[in-house]
């Protein structure tokens, strides 16, 4: 079972860049680092027009796009459950570590982000499986070490020490 750290938090709090630049830090430091990423919305990796959208349309479960550099399948769920976060995992290859944006209601460990500049709900206090916080200032009486969130050296030192991949 891979290791995994997620970074949750608000919307415009700065998730996606974090998880971003923790990838390209971690992969630097050698790690095999894997993304997971929660869309509370439908998305499409086709669109109309191309060949994988029109096999999806005419019915097909599931579509395989190959090519030399990257392969991807879509998995229609149609009115089916949405899969869980450990459903997701299972499908993935072995690695160093995954990084989950969002899914910040599970019990995995993780890192939140805040823009001080927004006014959103704190997690770290009420929910246990906060670890750290990466904000864009300081935040006094954290129950969690605080980091700086373009701090990413640190953070990542953390994850490492945190998930044991160091």
């Amino acid at each position: 079972m891979n290791r995994v750290i997620g970074v949750a938090g608000f919307k415009n709090a700065g998730k996606t860049t974090l998880v971003e630049k923790l990838v390209a830090e971690l992969s630097r430091r050698g790690h095999r680092v894997s993304t997971v990423k929660h869309a509370h919305h439908s998305f499409d990796i086709d669109h109309e027009g191309r060949d994988s959208f029109r096999h999806r349309k005419a019915g097909a479960s599931e579509v395989a796009v190959v090519s030399r550099h990257r392969w991807a399948i879509i998995h229609e769920t149609r009115d089916g459950e949405e899969p869980s976060l450990a459903d997701i995992l299972a499908k993935l290859e072995p690695c160093d570590l995954v990084i989950v944006e969002g899914y910040k209601r599970d019990s995995h460990d993780k890192i939140e982000v805040r823009n001080l500049a927004l006014t959103h709900p704190e997690l770290a206090g009420d929910d246990p499986t906060v670890v750290a916080i990466a904000a864009n200032g300081q935040i006094a009486g954290a129950p969690v070490p605080v980091f700086d969130r373009d701090d990413v050296s640190a953070l990542a030192s953390f994850i490492e020490n945190h998930t044991g991949i160091s």
